[in-house]
């Protein structure tokens, strides 16, 4: 992906026929192929809660809805930023995605007037996965894949 333009892979999967579960699963499954992230979900926040549209892989999370006021994802929406958590096993806002997870990154989607509608969270079984490259690229792909929410 380019540093400031649109990705043309990303874009034709948001601009494809398909269903919004449909794009939101191509799109997570892109992220991780792009990174060769072990896992990636996308997430819809509304007023009260935050849920699953889609995910890679066929194993759903251990929580794929939750309130909006807890876990990583809600600290996120709660701050509008990035929430890059090195180890989860020592962050007790952390709500279990699987029991191999050890690093998660959550990236918050904005709409166009800052509220946060979505978020991109990616998880790894390895301690301290993500640094600045992971947060820049999947700050990209939240800034282009708003149209989903």
């Amino acid at each position: 992906m380019s540093s400031g333009g649109k990705n043309p892979a990303l874009r034709a999967i948001l601009d494809g026929e398909w269903g919004r579960a449909s794009r939101a699963k191509r799109i997570a499954e892109w992220i991780a192929a792009e990174r060769g992230y072990r896992w990636v979900g996308i997430y819809e926040v509304t007023a009260t809660e935050i849920g699953m549209i889609a995910c890679t892989g066929s194993t759903l999370p251990s929580f794929p809805r939750f309130p909006v006021t807890r876990g990583l994802c809600a600290a996120a929406v709660a701050s509008k930023s990035i929430v890059n958590v090195g180890d989860v096993r020592e962050d007790a806002r952390w709500l279990e995605t699987f029991g191999s997870t050890r690093a998660e990154i959550i990236v918050p989607v904005p709409d166009d007037g800052g509220r946060v509608t979505g978020l991109v969270d990616v998880d790894s079984d390895r301690v301290n996965a993500f640094g600045a490259g992971d947060e820049q690229f999947l700050l990209r792909c939240a800034t282009e894949i708003g149209c989903l929410f």
